[in-house]
């Protein structure tokens, strides 16, 4: 039975990962901003068989509160396993190129708060030489696209970081795991035409559970993002600045 804390626990994907680990028994803790969501997936999670739930309502752009959060959990569960991070929002590219607040608000959301909260898990499970942290960054993040650089400039930072703590944290027996999906059918993405590259956020939630079990650096989900990100990490720039993505 593990302790686990989700942040960003009403997600589409953190919420199907959430039934995964109330499935086998594990407590959970759950952190989001919209109180009654939580509530009904604490209800959810309770029939499923999780040992214990417990909820926390938090803006996380609220830095200053990232602390008490953990304490918080820490207090409730006696102690963390794992952690997943799993919010963010999906920027909209036309309004930030018109917009610097909406610039840094975006990259606030998606990659500093985030941050904040990584060095303070990760100080935490130093001390202690045990966990796992899982963060969910994106395959946006492996080269600046012009439909959506200011997204995936967020989630290079929040890869990179975790790059680095993994690197830091990997002799006191901490395992960092870098998330990386493609395109998912959740409800941030419900305006995108679909199409076969798309998949449903259980599929990538299953991916999530077993990259921690095996403890996993990096994964890309579905798996053959691998290969794509490759060669768009590959084309010349003098090629990739005509190109229309």
């Amino acid at each position: 039975m593990k302790k686990v804390l989700i942040i960003g626990a009403t997600s589409a994907i953190a919420e199907h990962c959430g039934r995964i680990w109330a499935t086998r028994g594990d407590e959970l803790y759950l952190v989001a901003r919209n109180e009654v969501h939580l509530q009904t997936i604490a209800a959810d999670y309770e029939v499923r068989g999780a040992s214990s739930v417990a909820i926390n309502c938090v803006n996380l752009n609220e830095l200053d509160r990232h602390v008490d959060l953990l304490e918080s959990a820490e207090n409730a569960m006696n102690g963390v396993d794992v952690v997943l991070i799993a919010y963010g929002t999906l920027s909209n590219q036309k309004e930030c190129e018109l917009s610097v607040e909406e610039t840094l608000a975006e990259i606030q959301t998606n990659a500093l708060s985030t941050i904040s909260l990584l060095t303070l898990i990760a100080n935490r499970f130093e001390a202690k030489k045990s966990g796992t942290i899982c963060v969910m960054s994106s395959v946006a993040g492996d080269r600046g696209r012009a439909s959506n650089y200011v997204y995936g400039s967020a989630k290079a930072m929040v890869t990179a970081f975790t790059s680095g703590l993994r690197q830091r944290l990997h002799k006191s027996n901490v395992t960092v795991v870098t998330i990386k999906p493609g395109f998912v059918d959740t409800p941030m993405t419900s305006e995108f035409k679909k199409g076969f590259l798309w998949v449903k956020p259980y599929v990538v939630a299953a991916s999530i559970v077993q990259a921690i079990n095996k403890n996993r650096a990096e994964i890309y989900v579905p798996s053959f993002w691998w290969l794509i990100m490759l060669c768009v990490k590959l084309t010349p720039s003098i090629v990739f600045k005509k190109m229309r993505m």
